[in-house]
């Protein structure tokens, strides 16, 4: 039987009794865990599983932002047409005396509602273009005559309704842009069968 040796290696043998009591002193004894090793370095894994930094507020984070003002609306291009002036009595007088000339006339006498108005808008353009300044109208006086089969078809009254259609024709704004005023003609351009219109100069370019 070999003798026992202690931890130690060179020391002396040691009895039965105290292998026996360094037995019961290291069974009590709790042995050290090693601590980790520190890496040196961050490894890929970590990067991976380490949370993603949150980014640092800016300095006009919170801030209500000044929200951008509608983009204007388009300017409407059409223009209201004037309205019409009060024929110069004076002028109407110069008129009738042959001291002022009229430049052009029309004859709308007999004509229908249904080409009349066309026609009207026509010769007041031409004549607007040509640098006329006052033109005659002729309506007619009217009579008590019954429109043809054709005006009967399509609701026409007697020809007599261009004495009171015409005025009504001049205020529209398709005429108000070429007229700029009408008044009862003298008895000798036709008297209430005919007005005196003068007409706007034309717009400039």
């Amino acid at each position: 039987m070999s003798k026992a040796r202690g931890p130690g290696r060179g020391s002396r043998p040691i009895g039965p009794d105290e292998a026996d009591l360094w037995s019961l002193a290291t069974r009590t004894i709790a042995p050290v865990k090693a601590k980790p090793r520190v890496p040196s370095a961050e490894t890929p894994q970590a990067r991976r599983e380490a949370p993603p930094a949150k980014a640092k507020p800016r300095a006009d984070e919170g801030r209500a932002k000044p929200a951008h003002p509608p983009p204007p609306k388009p300017a409407r291009t059409s223009v209201k047409a004037p309205p019409l002036a009060e024929f110069d009595r004076r002028k109407a007088r110069q008129i009738a005396s042959g001291r002022i000339e009229i430049d052009a006339r029309i004859d709308l006498h007999g004509a229908r509602q249904r080409d009349a108005r066309t026609r009207l808008r026509g010769f007041l353009l031409d004549a607007q273009a040509r640098g006329c300044r006052t033109v005659l109208v002729i309506t007619g006086k009217g009579g008590e005559s019954a429109p043809d089969r054709l005006g009967a078809l399509l609701g026409e009254a007697q020809r007599g309704v261009l004495r009171s259609s015409v005025p009504l024709w001049l205020a529209e704004p398709d005429l108000r842009a070429i007229v700029l005023g009408y008044t009862q003609a003298a008895p000798k351009h036709g008297g209430a069968g005919a007005l005196y219109v003068q007409l706007r100069k034309p717009a400039q370019d």
